[in-house]
């Protein structure tokens, strides 16, 4: 939303000042119109818009002693319970700020929801309750309140009496019959829409008032057209301009900037010189569209490298298990045998898993036997998965890797299974930390507060030794594992 409301406000405050700069003064108002309106559109639409462009990155290797990946639709096995421990992710605190902020806006947006819709209605009450007679294309709405001619749709709302009297100049009708034939409310009532839905931002205030100035210049310039009688129609307006109209959805007569007006009527704006700002626009707009829109992707859109001991992790091995990177040193003299280690242990296969609030619910049972029962050719289908946990072996960071995983836009960080701050590995120097394991995490699985495409655990030696990190386990610490064919999302 936030990057909505600037892209969307910078747009909006560029897009303006061209036109005042370039536009306003120029006899060329039909495309000022269009100008207006299409400044408004293209600003609200412009953080939708995305233009990629691939770019060849190079980034910078990460180096670590152990980087797991944990399997797609594996219930955890030994490895898996230790990678869950670095995938668990606390949840956030409530924010309470967005709830505040959207009741704010959303019964200020309703007030004035409520306020656009009354006067709305006001005027289509008066015309039903005043006297009304058909004039050319349009309505003309015979009130007794003292008012200046005003339009809104078809109707043009002026004072009975100067009717009855006579006492309305046909340079009057002229300019309100502009307003109805080129549906001037029509856009009156475009802007007030959008003001009333962003109510917070203040430049719209200036669009109303650079777009009913524009309508009054299409109107004066018809004016001047039919009648030929620029003075004439120029000392009406001053003696005109003292009046107020209080109808904000309206086309008045008496627009609050009557010298710009009678500057307009006596200027003259060449072919060329309109074609030529016309023109100046298309790499203006062309500018502004590919600045806001413009985002620099990796080429193919790659995740940044992971050199593990000097040697790259192949793209094809990060989504499997962690053994399978090979990248693991472990200790070569503390292995388990496989049979016993998964002494008991179920191996389950299900047609389809469904994600519950807090874990993968199998559903349509395609196999279900224990680890004595499985046939060499189904163990072969869970090979990858029968790994043999081997008890992890210290090594300490380098200097500049420790100081490279202080980079919070890269790395989620834990110490001792505590989640941390990056700033926090200031506290400690390289032969402090005793093993590091981390993985990468795939752009769905990334949350607001970790969005870092990887996350590392820190264990200190006391740590470490506490929890037996460098022993093989001797048994499958859970009763059974599971497989998913096919993964619901609910």
């Amino acid at each position: 939303m936030t990057d909505f409301i600037i892209k969307s406000t910078v747009s909006l405050i560029i897009l303006l000042g061209i036109y005042y700069l370039f536009l306003e003064k120029e006899k060329m108002h039909r495309f000022n119109r269009f100008y207006l309106l299409f400044s408004l559109v293209l600003s609200f639409a412009i953080p939708f818009i995305t233009i990629e462009v691939a770019v060849e990155s190079l980034p910078k290797p990460l180096v670590s002693q152990s980087v797991p990946a944990p399997a797609p639709v594996l219930t955890p096995t030994q490895d898996q319970v230790i990678a869950s421990r670095v995938t668990t992710i606390q949840e956030a605190e409530t924010n309470y700020m967005p709830i505040v902020l959207w009741s704010l806006y959303a019964l200020a947006t309703a007030f004035l929801v409520i306020r656009f819709g009354k006067n709305i209605y006001s005027l289509i009450l008066k015309t039903k309750k005043s006297r009304t007679v058909a004039f050319n294309c349009s309505t003309l709405v015979l009130s007794k309140e003292e008012q200046l001619p005003h339009t809104f749709l078809k109707y043009i709302f002026i004072n009975e009496d100067d009717y009855n009297s006579h006492n309305i100049q046909e340079e009057l009708y002229t300019h309100e019959l502009t307003h109805v034939r080129q549906k001037h409310t029509y856009d009156v009532l475009f802007i007030e829409i959008v003001k009333t839905l962003f109510w917070f931002n203040p430049i719209l205030v200036f669009y109303k008032k650079a777009i009913q100035l524009n309508h009054e210049f299409l109107a004066d310039e018809n004016v001047v057209e039919s009648h030929k009688n620029v003075p004439f129609y120029q000392n009406l307006l001053i003696e005109k301009a003292s009046w107020n109209s209080n109808f904000y959805l309206a086309s008045n007569l008496n627009f609050s900037v009557t010298k710009k007006r009678l500057i307009m009527m006596t200027k003259n704006t060449s072919k060329s010189r309109a074609l030529l700002k016309k023109i100046a626009l298309v790499p203006i707009l062309a500018g502004l569209i590919f600045a806001s829109c413009i985002e620099k992707t990796a080429a193919k859109d790659k995740e940044p490298e992971v050199w593990i001991n000097g040697e790259r992790v192949k793209d094809s091995e990060m989504h499997l298990p962690i053994s399978n990177w090979k990248k693991n040193q472990a200790n070569e003299n503390n292995q388990t045998n496989e049979a016993a280690y998964f002494e008991g242990v179920r191996f389950i296969i299900y047609k389809t898993g469904t994600w519950t609030k807090d874990r993968l619910q199998g559903k349509d049972i395609i196999l279900d036997k224990t680890y004595e029962e499985l046939t060499p050719k189904e163990k072969d289908r869970f090979k990858p998965y029968l790994r043999i946990p081997k008890g992890h072996v210290k090594k300490s960071p380098t200097a500049a890797e420790l100081e490279d995983y202080k980079d919070a836009k890269k790395y989620a960080i834990w110490i001792d299974d505590v989640n941390v701050k990056n700033t926090e590995l200031n506290n400690y120097s390289p032969s402090d930390i005793a093993y590091v394991l981390g993985s990468s995490v795939m752009k769905n699985a990334r949350t607001q507060k970790h969005p870092q495409p990887f996350q590392f655990h820190f264990y200190t030696h006391n740590y470490f030794d506490k929890k037996q990190m460098g022993k093989a386990p001797e048994k499958y610490p859970l009763d059974k594992v599971e497989i998913f064919d096919k993964i619901i999302k609910n």
